[in-house]
């Protein structure tokens, strides 16, 4: 069944979105407008699960990692769906989860680059995100943000084999050019 817009952009609801068919697309809710991105090309699917992969073997048993697509959905106005998530158990409803997470990951590809730059960073900032991890295959650049006083601050700028000991959400050893050969 196709999906037809009926709504006025602004006007997306979260029953809308709700109401949206699991057809292959990634559908995002912010603040009334429906944000729509076509399904990820292989290098993008290759860094989401090697990233997903080396963060569930050493995740602590009291969090939990997703890869997308699983709605973070911080307000009543808003749903996110990071590439790769982090969050405590705990926090895991059964839609979705509501609470802050402790790590959202973005895989930048030619559709997504703005909106993961711009939008998201300043959408997971204003959420309480503890980590933002924006990862650019083209490059093979990993870039590390973490809160400060409600801001994103500048960890770490990781490049090819170089290697990055991140010590939130937890301990794990990444290496940019692993995630993507």
């Amino acid at each position: 069944m196709e999906y037809v817009q009926t709504l006025e952009p602004g006007q997306f609801t979260m029953a809308d979105l709700d109401a949206l068919p699991e057809d292959g697309m990634r559908y995002e809710l912010v603040d009334g407008t429906l944000l729509v991105t076509p399904a990820p090309l292989p290098i993008h699917q290759t860094a989401v699960l090697e990233l997903g992969f080396r963060l569930r073997l050493v995740c602590p048993t009291d969090l939990q990692v997703f890869v997308a697509p699983l709605d973070f959905r911080p307000n009543g106005r808003r749903s996110l769906q990071p590439d790769v998530l982090v969050c405590r158990r705990e926090d895991v409803g059964e839609r979705a989860i509501e609470r802050p997470l402790l790590l959202a990951v973005e895989i930048l590809s030619p559709a997504t680059r703005a909106k993961d730059l711009l939008l998201k960073r300043g959408l997971y900032e204003e959420a309480g995100v503890t980590s933002y991890w924006i990862f650019d295959p083209e490059s093979v650049e990993l870039t590390v943000l973490e809160l400060s006083a409600g801001r994103y601050a500048g960890q770490a700028l990781v490049r090819g084999d170089e290697v990055f000991e991140a010590k939130l959400p937890f301990s794990v050893r990444i290496v940019p050019s692993e995630l993507v050969g």
